[in-house]
C-alpha cells in the first residue's frame, strides 16, 4: 500500500443554538446539542453535547445497542472502579449509574453479547443481557494473563474481529530499544529483545479462558506502541496508530536539530495482516521525506533510508501527537462521504519543545476501497480550550477514545477532565 502524508484540510465550523441544531436518534428522541456545541468546533451541520462530567481520566469507551455507555478509566476511583456505567435520558445527558472492574487500563469494546475490558496485564469478558447490561460484574471471566508491563506503554488497548478472536496490543517498553533507553549516544540492542514479548499486536480467542503469551499469536511486530485500533468492516482487517518513536534531538544531538526533532517522525496508520513488520526500533518514518529512514541506533544518520522489506504504513500524520482513539464509522446519521472512513482521536502532543505544541482534536481520514483516500481534515477541534493552551501542551481536555452509538452518532471520551461528548448531524 502506497505511503503518504496527507495534508489536513480544514473545515468550516459552526456554533449554533440547543434550538436549531437537533438529531432524531433511532428511538426516535431528540438530542439537543449544547448552545456552544460543548465548546468544540465542527463542521457545518453539525453539534455536541456534553453527555457527562465524570472527573475522572476516562480512556476508551464503548455503547451498546440498547444506548448503555461503558467507559474504562486509567485507574480507578475512590470506591475501586474501572469501569463506569452510564445511562442517557432522551435529551443525550447521561449520568453515571454504577461501576464495576476494580483495575485499571484503557481498552473496552463490546462485540457479540459480552463487554471486554483490559487492564495493563490482563483482559476481562462480562456477559451482556437482553437489555445490554452486565450480569457478572463481580465476576468476569478471566481470557488474557500475564502480559508485560513494565510501566511504559503499558497500557493494552483491544479489538474483535468477526471470527472469535481479539487482538491486543502490548506496548514496547523502551523509546528505541536502546542499551540505556533514552540516553544520549546509547546504541540500538542487537536483535531488540523487548519485540519478543511487546513492540506489537497479540492474538487471541476471545472465548478461551486463562490465555497467556504461549497461548495466542504474535499477529504483527515491529509497532513501538499502538493505542487506538479499529476492525475495518469493510476489508475485514485491522487498521492502527502507531506512536512514533521520541527523543532524536536530546539521543542524538549531533544528527537532529530540534525543529527536526519535532517534525519527526510521522505517527502512522497501518492496515495489517498476519505476519506483518512495521520496523520498530530499527526505522521511523520521515514525513517531510516520505520515506522509511533508519534509526540513529542502529547507524542511521536522517539520510540513510530503512530496509524496504519493512512494511509502509498506510497514511502518515504529523509527529509526537499521540493518535489514542481510532474508529472506522458504520452509521447514518452523518453524510455520506463520512462512511467507512476513520476518525482519529490526537490525544497531543508534549514533546514538541520549543517548538509548539500540536493536536488535541479529532480528525477524519477519508477511506474509499478499504484505503486512505485524500486529505485527512480536522473534524472536531478546541478541545485545549485555545490557541495558546495547544501551544504550551496545557490542553483542558484531551481527546482519547471513540465510539459510535447506535444511532449513528460520535462519542468522544476526555482523559485530562473526563468529559463525555457526543457528536451529531442535522439531517434536516
Amino acid at each position: 500500500m502506497k505511503s503518504t502524508l496527507l495534508r489536513p484540510l480544514l473545515l468550516s465550523t459552526v456554533l449554533v443554538g440547543s434550538l436549531s441544531l437537533y438529531a432524531l436518534t433511532n428511538k426516535g428522541t431528540t438530542v439537543v446539542a449544547d448552545p456552544d456545541n460543548a465548546g468544540l468546533k465542527l463542521p457545518t451541520g453539525f453539534g455536541a453535547l456534553v453527555v457527562a462530567e465524570t472527573g475522572a481520566r476516562t480512556r476508551h469507551l464503548t455503547v451498546t445497542p440498547q444506548g448503555n455507555i461503558y467507559v474504562k478509566l486509567n485507574r480507578p476511583t475512590k470506591d475501586g472502579k474501572g469501569i463506569l456505567v452510564l445511562h442517557e435520558a432522551p435529551t443525550g445527558k447521561a449520568t453515571v449509574t454504577g461501576g464495576f472492574g476494580s483495575y485499571g487500563g484503557t481498552g473496552i469494546a463490546t462485540k457479540d453479547g459480552y463487554l471486554y475490558a483490559s487492564s495493563d496485564q490482563e483482559v476481562f469478558r462480562y456477559k451482556l443481557d437482553a437489555k445490554g447490561e452486565v450480569t457478572n460484574p463481580a465476576q468476569p471471566e478471566k481470557i488474557i494473563t500475564g502480559l508485560i508491563n513494565r510501566r511504559q506503554h503499558e497500557s493494552k488497548s483491544i479489538a474483535l474481529d468477526n471470527a472469535g478472536n481479539i487482538y491486543v496490543n502490548i506496548g514496547a517498553y523502551s523509546n528505541s530499544c536502546q542499551v540505556k533507553d533514552r540516553q544520549k549516544g546509547s546504541l540500538g540492542q542487537p536483535n531488540c529483545p523487548v519485540l519478543d514479548s511487546a513492540g506489537g499486536i497479540w492474538q487471541f480467542r476471545a472465548d478461551k479462558l486463562n490465555q497467556g503469551y504461549g497461548s495466542g499469536t504474535r499477529y504483527a511486530t515491529g509497532l513501538r506502541n499502538v493505542v487506538g485500533l479499529d476492525w475495518n468492516q469493510q476489508v475485514n482487517g485491522l487498521f492502527v496508530m502507531q506512536h512514533g518513536r521520541d527523543q532524536l534531538h536530546d539521543t542524538f544531538p549531533e544528527l537532529y536539530d530540534t525543529k527536526q526533532s519535532a517534525e519527526r517522525p510521522a505517527e502512522c496508520l497501518y492496515a495489517l495482516k498476519k505476519g506483518d513488520n512495521a520496523g520498530w526500533p530499527y526505522l521511523y518514518y520521515d514525513p517531510i521525506q516520505r520515506k522509511k529512514m533508519l534509526a540513529p541506533e542502529y547507524g542511521g544518520d536522517g539520510k540513510k533510508e530503512a530496509d524496504p522489506k519493512y512494511l509502509e504504513p498506510a497514511a502518515a500524520y504529523p509527529a509526537h501527537m499521540a493518535p489514542n482513539g481510532l474508529l472506522f464509522y458504520t452509521g447514518t446519521m452523518f453524510p455520506e462521504k463520512y462512511r467507512n472512513g476513520a476518525f482519529i482521536a490526537f490525544h497531543g502532543s508534549w514533546n514538541r519543545a520549543p517548538e509548539p505544541q500540536k493536536g488535541y482534536y479529532v480528525v477524519f481520514q477519508p477511506f474509499k476501497d478499504g484505503k486512505p483516500a485524500g486529505d485527512w481534515e480536522v473534524f472536531a477541534d478546541n478541545f485545549a480550550g485555545s490557541p495558546e493552551k495547544i501551544a504550551t501542551g496545557r490542553a483542558d481536555h484531551k481527546p482519547c477514545g471513540l465510539a459510535q452509538g447506535p444511532d449513528g452518532s460520535l462519542y468522544v471520551s476526555d482523559d485530562k477532565a473526563g468529559t463525555i461528548y457526543r457528536i451529531v448531524y442535522n439531517k434536516k
